[in-house]
């Protein structure tokens, strides 16, 4: 979960999909292991649910065609992060999936395997030697070496790294004493020459290699530059260079990105001559792909009726590695003391969080705002994810405004001067800062429904602020634990490991609720030390944490989405699974019936 997980702040339950949105991951983002074991194939997944193709004037087995461009539609801005190590939303992720390569990927059975990188791992699970391919290029020309890793590892260590992937390294022996300042350089690094290394952890975890930091930056391209400096430099902002199949030939600020082919690139060169990941107005999506201006794009799940008309494009509908949800604010991030500190009482009573979750109708948001495309869900574990806790055995929020009522009675939030809402159990006048982010068509109606249903039980909830937020405030306003932020909206994609460190633990930055909880975090701990190298008892730990969670209620659980995949069918080779809507997954296999 951590290295990829993404922070998919942007489109909420839109895409039914923060960016993220990664450690966990990889917004934040940060989702992200972006190869696949079965390549080639036209919207192919374990997990998919429906498929809906058009004819086209093309036979389907017609071989792959050199040449021609692809345009991909996004609908939010995206910050520029263009560095692996950096990056923390789906918006920048997407971009990264096609300019950069990891050294290990994630099969659609969400099992780790080898890419530019194999391994052997010693007895005790501690050690791992690792012996990356020779002749991988970098889009400067540079070969690939370990070197460029361990300045990889070394960047995340160091103590004046800006981004969100500590927990990526952490686990590495001496990589604490490094980013303390306290030693030079990581002890458990070890390079033995220029293709081989060996890496050893502080002990054994039956997920090292789903969590460690598997990207490597280019070491030479990034001399001189102080770490400090590094998120805002003109690698990261204006040229950055990667081992992916296409590479950046023009950046326009928040509009759009042109990317080349790659000929040099390590699988062979793409077909394509040219990507562009152009930003849209949502609202705009259906359109603009019944026009053609746009090939491909995470389509949002309010238009799927209208697409589903369109005779020039495919539908491809996903079961998402990925859970939207309702946040609580409950404390802070200490930057200087790396955690998370508990300390704002407002939503301290959880019998007042349970009652904001049973006056929400999820299932009718589904059906209202995203067609139907989803599954309520009671705990932080999406509906794809092995781990995930049977429904009954957990309490169901279902939509029980009754019983929200009863339990806002029983805390002592009641009407004391008739005006219709509730006071505080003090008698003092009531209300709840709500944030969402400005989006697609439904955005707005969307966050009027929620205030509404808490209307309805007596709780005076308001937008904060009056209106929704533009994207790059909404997710500073969070981050950055704004004062005014009482509750808000957001979503998660997820890796293929459950593993819920990066996001929950009491040293997570984007723990957002700001929840601390000791039994959590022992139950987070567990669920990868000694005991969990039996899948059985791993599984159980996992269901004792979701229990735990479900109950305590840090967050509203809304919906695992199913994400759907709108493709113009010119376009070809594109691979689909649970990861496909955070990164664009082989597109060096995409190519277009009216290429050369």
């Amino acid at each position: 979960m951590k290295k990829f997980l993404t922070l998919m702040l942007c489109t909420f339950l839109v895409i039914s999909l923060l960016a993220a949105c990664g450690s966990t991951k990889e917004a934040t983002t940060e989702t992200k292991k972006e190869a696949t074991t079965d390549q080639g194939k036209d919207a192919t997944t374990e997990n998919k649910t429906e498929t809906k193709t058009e004819p086209t004037t093309e036979a389907t087995n017609d071989q792959p065609k050199p040449g021609g461009k692809v345009t991909y539609g996004y609908g939010q801005p995206f910050k520029g992060l263009l560095e692996s190590a950096f990056w923390q939303g789906q918006d920048d992720g997407l971009i990264i999936s096609v300019i950069d390569d990891s050294l290990f990927k994630t099969g659609d059975d969400l099992k780790n395997y080898p890419n530019i990188a194999n391994w052997t791992e010693s007895p005790d699970h501690k050690t791992f030697k690792f012996t990356i391919k020779q002749g991988v290029k970098w889009h400067n020309g540079d070969e690939l070496t370990v070197e460029d890793w361990k300045f990889a590892l070394e960047v995340i260590a160091h103590k004046d790294y800006t981004g969100p992937r500590y927990s990526n390294v952490e686990m590495i022996q001496g990589a604490k004493e490094y980013h303390e300042g306290k030693a030079k350089e990581i002890s458990g690094i070890k390079v033995i020459d220029p293709y081989n290394i060996e890496i050893t952890v502080n002990k054994a975890a039956v997920n090292t290699l789903d969590n460690l930091w598997s990207s490597p930056m280019n070491k030479k391209y990034y001399e001189g530059v102080p770490v400090a400096k590094m998120e805002s430099s003109d690698q990261v902002r204006k040229n950055p260079i990667g081992l992916g199949p296409f590479k950046v030939k023009k950046i326009q600020p928040g509009e759009f990105v042109e990317l080349e082919r790659f000929d040099d690139y390590w699988q062979g060169k793409p077909y394509l001559d040219t990507i562009v990941y152009k930003v849209i107005d949502d609202k705009l999506a259906t359109s603009l792909l019944e026009k053609g201006e746009i090939d491909y794009m995470s389509l949002p799940n309010s238009q799927y009726k209208e697409a589903e008309k369109l005779k020039n494009i495919s539908l491809t509908k996903n079961d998402s590695l990925s859970y939207s949800y309702i946040g609580f604010s409950l404390g802070h991030w200490d930057k200087k003391q790396e955690k998370v500190v508990m300390d704002k009482p407002k939503f301290a009573d959880k019998r007042l969080r349970q009652a904001m979750y049973y006056a929400i109708d999820v299932q009718g948001m589904i059906d209202g705002f995203s067609n139907g495309l989803g599954t309520p869900i009671y705990a932080p574990m999406p509906t794809v994810s092995w781990a995930k806790i049977p429904d009954d055995q957990i309490t169901k929020y279902s939509y029980d405004p009754e019983k929200a009522k009863q339990l806002l009675d029983e805390a002592g939030y009641k009407d004391v001067d008739g005006d219709g809402f509730r006071e505080d159990p003090k008698g003092k006048k009531f209300t709840i800062n709500f944030d969402a982010m400005q989006g697609s068509e439904i955005a707005e109606p969307r966050a009027q429904y929620i205030l509404q249903m808490w209307k309805d039980v007596g709780l005076n909830a308001k937008l904060n602020g009056g209106a929704l937020k533009e994207f790059n405030l909404f997710y500073d306003t969070i981050q950055n634990d704004d004062p005014s932020v009482e509750t808000f909206m957001g979503a998660w994609g997820l890796a293929s490991d459950p593993d819920p460190s990066g996001l929950w633990t009491e040293k997570d930055a984007w723990n957002f609720p700001r929840w601390v909880n000791a039994a959590s975090d022992k139950l987070i701990a567990d669920g990868i030390g000694e005991k969990a190298f039996d899948p059985e008892q791993r599984k159980q730990i996992y269901f004792e944490w979701q229990k735990l969670v479900n109950e305590e209620v840090p967050m509203i659980f809304l919906s695992a989405p199913q994400d759907v995949a709108a493709i113009n069918n010119r376009l070809k080779g594109v691979h689909l699974n649970s990861f496909s809507s955070s990164n664009l997954l082989d597109a060096h296999l995409w190519w277009v019936t009216d290429g050369k």
